[in-house]
């Protein structure tokens, strides 16, 4: 006896068959257009952002001059040293986006702690010194160098960050160190290292997120080629593991969610231990809060409240995976039955396999172009300057903290009336209405 089709007898082809509707018209004209409009304007600004961009506003970091640290007669200095980190804490830094001290590119962020005082009376740190000024200071006196501001009045031990030099700080029980030691010379009295602190919170606030957004562009650009073997390994991975599915579904399903909430279960242990074995060092009480940002992230691993963070979250998220498959198992069953189908329907049409990676090829150049784009538009501006103002309750001077854009200011004069002001690099802008309209 002939065995009936187990879902029934299946569908003629019919080649006189036309469809539901015979007479088919095009619908959403509307949307249409202005998807073409939309497509225009995504074309005409990157025409405009490509023709006037210079990416390297953002990719470099720029001195007091504008210069780009790493390029040109720079190359050799990629890392940018801020004279007085102090400086940075100033609520100034978060109106203009720019530390009111003196920037300079350097080959390598200094590794010991000194002052001007102590640099200049031994040759050897002197020398060393001199590699971290604006110019050479020759044999100018020391008080002509600080009023000059041709070198920094002190240097701190510090590591580069995002291609910038921020102080070593690390911890002695509940006491921030820097470079070892829980005070520091900045040239005129001696400081806790704690002081450094909110300048460096206000210098990566200058930096903004655009130097991590660059940072993972160049490592796109470094490990292309690592991506393509990792993706024509997801395809053979992909195509055994369609075939498996035809035969092995269920326990497949079963077994990789089996296994998700046991590795979320080891991570809440592993959580677990680290904050218990934490608890009697010392140091590790502090909060988050407290610590602010530290340019290396293993510093939070030595901290309690980071390894609580990560139980509370690994446990919300073992709960909710757990309820789910409870109130969900059914519907888990069916998923189950509908994936053996699909892998036999993609057996038969092996190259639905390659669809997804012409979609990815495409998205990659739509999401490579908006980020081009968006990079060049961002950096079409030309250089800034502000001339700072500082008030010295000291000396009564009335002088303040202002902005004011100059051509020449060497020659200006707010230069005469205030001497103790100075031009820094501020930002990119522009004043025509190209930049301030588009």
């Amino acid at each position: 006896m002939e065995e009936k089709p187990k879902y029934g007898e299946p569908k003629k082809f019919d080649p006189d068959f036309k469809g539901p509707i015979h007479n088919r018209g095009c619908t959403d004209i509307i949307c249409c257009i202005f998807f073409i409009v939309a497509i225009v304007g995504y074309v005409a600004v990157g025409i405009l952002a490509w023709t006037h961009g210079d990416p390297r506003k953002v990719i470099y970091p720029t001195d007091s001059l504008g210069q780009y640290c790493g390029q040109g007669k720079l190359e050799k200095k990629p890392l940018l040293f801020y004279f007085n980190m102090m400086k940075c804490a100033s609520p100034m830094v978060l109106l203009e986006f720019q530390c009111p001290t003196p920037q300079v590119c350097v080959e390598k962020c200094p590794d010991r702690t000194l002052t001007l005082v102590t640099a200049i009376a031994k040759p050897e740190d002197w020398k060393y010194y001199k590699s971290y000024c604006r110019e050479d200071p020759g044999n100018k006196p020391m008080t002509e160098i600080l009023q000059k501001k041709l070198c920094p009045a002190y240097l701190i031990s510090s590591k580069p960050f995002l291609q910038r030099c921020f102080p070593s700080l690390g911890k002695k029980g509940e006491v921030i160190t820097v470079g070892d030691q829980d005070k520091f010379n900045d040239g005129e009295k001696i400081r806790d290292a704690k002081d450094l602190v909110a300048g460096m919170k206000n210098a990566t606030v200058v930096m903004e997120g655009r130097q991590v957004a660059m940072k993972i562009f160049e490592d796109y650009t470094k490990s292309w080629y690592w991506i393509l073997i990792c993706l024509l390994i997801a395809v053979v991975l992909s195509l055994i593991f369609i075939v498996l599915l035809r035969y092995l579904a269920g326990i497949m399903v079963w077994v990789m969610i089996l296994m998700v909430i046991a590795v979320v279960a080891c991570g809440i242990a592993y959580s677990s231990i680290k904050y218990v074995n934490l608890k009697d060092t010392a140091g590790s009480n502090i909060t988050l809060q407290q610590l602010g940002f530290q340019p290396d992230f293993s510093v939070y691993l030595h901290i309690r409240q980071t390894w609580l963070a990560f139980i509370i979250i690994l446990a919300i998220l073992e709960v909710i995976i757990i309820i789910i498959l409870i109130f969900l198992r059914n519907r888990i069953r069916i998923a189950v039955e509908l994936m053996k189908e699909a892998s036999r329907a993609v057996g038969y049409v092996m190259s639905s396999l390659f669809y997804p990676i012409f979609t990815f090829f495409l998205l990659t150049i739509v999401i490579a172009y908006w980020g081009i784009t968006a990079l060049k538009y961002y950096t079409h501006y030309t250089v800034l300057y502000n001339n700072f103002f500082f008030y010295n309750p000291k000396v009564n001077d009335p002088c303040f903290s202002f902005l004011q854009l100059f051509q020449n200011f060497t020659i200006s004069a707010m230069k005469t009336d205030c001497p103790r002001s100075e031009c820094l690099f501020a930002f990119y802008g522009g004043e025509t209405p190209y930049h301030k309209y588009l």
